[in-house]
């Protein structure tokens, strides 16, 4: 199992680093996106939300590649990810396939790394209380 985290760690990083950095200087021209899906696409390059995402890929990526803070640059994907879905259900199937890549890669990822979610995971929280602190 660790060698395929490895494998898929490596596949994502590069994946969302190569990604980002398009998003900043476009050396992968992308086709004229038709109808609904053009136009939302429009308006985010007009607004320059791309950019902020390019960003997040970008080091999210680079810290996937470096090994470093891996909890952290998943975290950063999963909206990424899930938005990518989103778009691709809804607007454009056509590119759903890639997406579902990026998926099962950060799947694959987020279980070799659960320990880290695992406080996430709580129910029931003391709200209000100081945590208890060993001196």
């Amino acid at each position: 199992m660790k060698i395929i985290a490895i494998i898929a760690r490596i596949l994502l990083g590069l994946t969302f680093l190569i990604a980002g950095l398009n998003g900043f200087f476009n050396f992968i021209p992308a086709p004229p996106i038709p109808g609904l899906a053009g136009t939302f696409a429009g308006v985010l390059a007009q607004s320059h939300y791309f950019l902020f995402v390019a960003a997040v890929q970008t080091i999210a990526g680079a810290l996937l590649l470096i090994d470093q803070f891996v909890p952290l640059a998943l975290a950063l994907l999963a909206p990424v990810i899930a938005n990518i879905l989103v778009f691709h259900l809804t607007m454009q199937p056509r590119g759903l396939p890639p997406g579902i890549v990026a998926l099962i890669l950060w799947i694959i990822l987020a279980y070799r790394f659960r320990a880290h979610f695992a406080p996430l995971l709580v129910r029931k929280t003391e709200s209000g209380t100081k945590e208890k602190t060993t001196a």
